[in-house]
């Protein structure tokens, strides 16, 4: 084989060396490898990555690119429409083959088939992997070989199945003898110009290398009690490897394997969720913006700008809302618990729809991630596949004494009622004066009062059900 020829494998949402299906097949030709980023956010349309994963990437290529460094490699980045440049690339080097780990967003799906023909047509063989998931959606149907809309026995399906052999990061690389021209990862531009994003510093470390660490500390020290401590967002039980996952820096196959299906079930059925969501985009493209169960497209939400502003802000006078929001804010996550109550109370307590929520979840979410958002709200709607009943109405203040009974976690990300007793931490409009001037609060000037009263709230969202359902 000469020396000049390459293969380039084209990393996307698979941030990583160890378990890269692509990266692995690719090494096996010989040829010289071009790690390659190319940078499309039009190519996205209308999903390109938010403010907030924007952050989590531009970390995330830094630390992939000291990973091939420390290998004799580095990554090329360019930036442009991705077929454009793959073809540029062709017509400048002798490459024989462009490997990649799938994508299963839907525009994604189309622009990978076009890439595909186009790089078959040209004789540079394409290949690409499932990297991401632990299986192809495309390859699981019911007994009616129809796709799954039940969670459960998708997971049933899903669960004894093997997966695929975990490969270890390569120890060396080959790189080109000459490099393309490319950019450096500053020049992307994906920091805020604002500096909004302390806080994330503060939370995360993005890389393979903490994903690696973070999963073994898991594994040791909190596996074991996550079923018992995973719905308390004031206790550290919980593996916050969302992110990791969600940029490929972690692959769900890694975490599988890591765990026992028995021992640890609790957990797995979360990756199994995961899976679920990807399947039911992959099957039902037209969710990141349309309801599953049609009936929905005639509810009659309420757009209200100042009530999504308060939402949004952590400012609607509900404690465990408020805290959950703030915490988006300050460090791009959510305990998920609390994002089931936040989602909640926006299209139920305040009939705002949740097209709306997804998209303020998308840009602020280091965890963006397109299949668990779309699913997630859906869900909380009670308008998709497998969803909560609509008449499933959070109480936010007994969620609070519930799921936060010490008020850890609400008074962390609300300073402001740090001194107030816990029988009036999630009700706060119920405290007497007296308690207010011990804890040198002024509601309404400090805290605000609530923006809308639960149970009139509730019954206005059970109204609009019945009138959905009197249309239907």
């Amino acid at each position: 084989m000469s020396q000049k020829q390459y293969v380039v494998v084209w990393f996307r949402r698979d941030l990583r060396l160890a378990d890269n299906p692509a990266l692995a097949a690719a090494l096996e030709t010989g040829a010289e490898l071009i790690p390659l980023y190319a940078h499309d956010p039009d190519g996205e349309a209308e999903w390109s990555e938010g403010a907030a994963s924007r952050w989590w990437l531009h970390h995330s290529l830094k630390s992939l690119d000291t990973s091939l460094r420390s290998r004799g490699s580095r990554l090329l980045i360019l930036s442009g429409n991705a077929k454009n440049l793959l073809m540029r690339l062709r017509m400048r080097r002798d490459i024989i083959g462009v490997y990649w780990n799938r994508r299963y967003e839907p525009d994604s799906i189309v622009r990978d088939k076009s890439i595909k023909t186009a790089l078959l047509a040209k004789g540079v063989r394409a290949r690409s992997f499932n990297g991401s998931l632990l299986h192809s959606p495309g390859s699981l149907f019911n007994k009616s070989e129809t796709p799954y809309r039940v969670f459960t026995p998708f997971w049933k399906r899903i669960r004894n199945m093997e997966t695929r052999d975990i490969a270890e990061a390569p120890k060396r690389l080959n790189p080109p003898k000459s490099w393309p021209k490319g950019l450096s990862v500053d020049s992307l531009r994906l920091l805020p110009e604002q500096n909004w994003d302390e806080g994330f510093y503060e939370s995360w470390h993005p890389g393979e290398a903490e994903a690696m660490a973070k999963l073994r500390r898991f594994t040791s020290e909190h596996a074991s009690d996550y079923a018992a401590a995973r719905d308390f967002p004031g206790a550290n039980g919980i593996s916050r490897l969302s992110p990791h996952l969600h940029f490929g820096e972690l692959s769900p196959a890694q975490v599988w394997s890591a765990l026992d299906v028995e021992t640890h079930e609790s957990y797995l059925r979360q990756i199994g969720w995961r899976e679920f969501s990807y399947y039911l985009l992959y099957h039902f493209p037209d969710t990141t913006a349309s309801p599953m169960r049609k009936e929905f497209q005639s509810f009659p939400w309420n757009r209200d700008a100042r009530l999504f502003e308060a939402w949004k802000r952590g400012r609607t006078g509900y404690p465990i809302v408020d805290a959950g929001m703030r915490e988006l804010w300050r460090t791009g996550w959510m305990h998920n618990r609390v994002r089931m109550l936040t989602a909640s109370f926006l299209v139920k307590s305040l009939l705002q729809p949740w097209q709306d929520g997804a998209e303020w979840f998308w840009e602020t979410l280091v965890d963006a991630d397109l299949a668990n958002n779309t699913m997630g709200w859906q869900w909380v709607a009670g308008c998709g596949a497998d969803a909560a009943p609509y008449f499933r109405i959070f109480n936010p203040i007994t969620q609070g004494q519930r799921f936060d009974p010490e008020g850890d976690y609400t008074r962390k990300w609300l300073p402001e009622l740090r001194d107030l007793p816990n029988a009036y931490l999630f009700k706060p409009w119920e405290t007497p004066e007296s308690e207010f001037k011990k804890a040198g609060i002024t509601l309404g000037q400090d805290y605000p009062f609530p923006i809308v009263e639960h149970q009139a709230a509730r019954a206005q969202a059970l109204q609009a059900y019945q009138q959905m359902r009197d249309k239907s």
